[in-house]
């Protein structure tokens, strides 16, 4: 395989992974991280990633329990680090959404980016996703990034950027982003290590900066 068709291969893999929550009708998507063959590449630990996973899955299942379908919204865990996107029909609403997150086990902070809004359209969702799709393809093409080391989620244009990484990264992955065709704001929820501590893990993992 040439390195254009690996490429190729990669971008068509990022928007398909994109694009699969819509295909369910379903007002929850979770955005938990991928357990398996990503854990060997997460600048987490093994026992981080299945945390934030088993995070996700319990905050969804108490809010869809809770607000059943009257609202729309995606959970993510970044390292025991929450972000809760989307929209909700009042502000009490958002609240019990946070408080609902902040009580699952092991979270140690929620970001709470709910919209006090109607639940988006699917045709809204679709455009996001591609937008997801779009800045994944760009970090990917980013000689000076890892990709991997970001966790992308989009709503309303906006683009979370969640991970473990360096000033530098974190700097240059905003450039990327703010780039990209659909972009119209970037917000940062990262934890910064030092370029110490990156040559670390990529030591682990067998790289180099």
């Amino acid at each position: 395989m040439t390195i254009s068709l690996r490429r190729t291969s990669l971008v068509l893999v990022l928007a398909g992974s994109t694009l699969m929550p819509l295909l369910g009708c379903a007002p929850m998507i979770v955005g938990g991280a991928v357990v398996g063959s990503l854990v060997a590449v997460d600048r987490r630990t093994a026992g981080a990633v299945v945390e934030d996973e088993a995070i996700a899955l319990k905050a969804s299942s108490r809010i869809r329990d809770s607000l059943v379908e009257r609202a729309h919204v995606n959970v993510n865990s970044y390292n025991r680090q929450v972000l809760v996107t989307g929209e909700v029909p009042s502000a009490q609403d958002k609240q019990l959404v946070e408080k609902i997150v902040s009580e699952v086990d092991n979270v140690r902070n929620v970001v709470n980016e709910l919209e006090i809004l109607g639940n988006s359209t699917i045709t809204q969702r679709a455009n996001d996703a591609l937008v997801t799709g779009r800045v994944k393809a760009a970090l990917v093409d980013a000689s000076d990034l890892y990709a991997s080391s970001f966790k992308i989620t989009t709503e309303r244009g906006t683009v979370y950027m969640m991970g473990r990484v360096t000033q530098r990264e974190a700097t240059r992955a905003t450039e990327v982003i703010t780039a990209t065709s659909g972009v119209q704001r970037v917000v940062r929820i990262l934890d910064i290590i030092s370029e110490e501590e990156l040559s670390r893990i990529l030591a682990s993992q067998g790289k180099s900066k």
